[in-house]
């Protein structure tokens, strides 16, 4: 089983209809349930048609939540332990869940500063949190999607660059934590992806020469695929 958080648009969307079209049990999670029932809707009428679907048959089943609190993080994990089976257990967890803010520093607002925190920041770190607590133990790789602005300074990005550099020194520190452990965690940097990410940021940018969401998606889930004795811990996605 894989659990995708921000999966009701953008790259999350796109990485459930990558495994859901394999066939894998999928979960998928956002604060949004309206977009997120939809998006499983679509694709269990792709995967197993309509007349399967109706008949209650499920590849990707939708668990809204709101991952900036702590009351909603651990409903989710109940949720989620309760729909896992012998058969299918929870192996994979993809973290794109994340909003942006852009301008330059003085025009910045302190509310939508601190909104920007708690959905990058106290996000991961209540969803990373959680599955330490219940997972450690098990051989589940835990993917955290940040972005390239994690890496590079970005002028115009400074709050949104201190967002996402939190959250890099958060799992490279959860990564030392966990040494001995079957957990795995996996740090994925995309860039230039063109999705609804950017209307929603505040930041006018021509997006054309951008991957699409399910470029990156195909590539990402290609990087991610592991051998009995290594993995890839830290994925960069570059738009060409």
């Amino acid at each position: 089983m894989i659990l995708i958080t921000g999966a009701s648009s953008g790259l999350g969307a796109a990485l459930a209809k990558c495994y859901a079209e394999e066939t894998q049990q999928v979960v998928i999670s956002a604060r949004n349930a309206a977009r997120l029932n939809l998006v499983a809707a679509t694709l269990n009428q792709r995967v197993l048609g309509q007349q399967v679907q109706d008949q209650g048959a499920q590849a990707v089943r939708a668990m809204s939540a709101d991952l900036t609190s702590e009351t909603s993080v651990i409903a989710l994990f109940d949720q989620l332990q309760q729909a896992e089976t012998d058969s299918s257990p929870l192996n994979t967890v993809i973290h794109c869940a994340g909003s942006g803010y852009f301008g330059n520093i003085d025009t910045q607002e302190a509310d939508s500063i601190a909104n920007l925190i708690q959905n990058n920041v106290t996000s991961a770190i209540l969803l990373v949190r959680e599955l330490v607590k219940r997972y450690r133990n098990q051989a589940v790789n835990v993917v955290i999607v940040m972005s390239t602005a994690a890496l590079a300074a970005k002028a115009g990005e400074s709050t949104y660059c201190a967002a996402k550099w939190a959250v890099r020194g958060f799992i490279e520190s959860v990564r030392l934590e966990l040494k001995g452990y079957p957990m795995k965690i996996i740090a994925v940097y995309p860039g230039g992806m063109d999705t609804q990410f950017w209307p929603t940021s505040g930041k006018a940018l021509d997006t054309s020469t951008f991957m699409s969401a399910d470029e990156a998606a195909i590539m990402l889930k290609q990087a991610l695929i592991a051998t009995e004795h290594g993995y890839i811990a830290d994925i960069t996605i570059n738009r060409g």
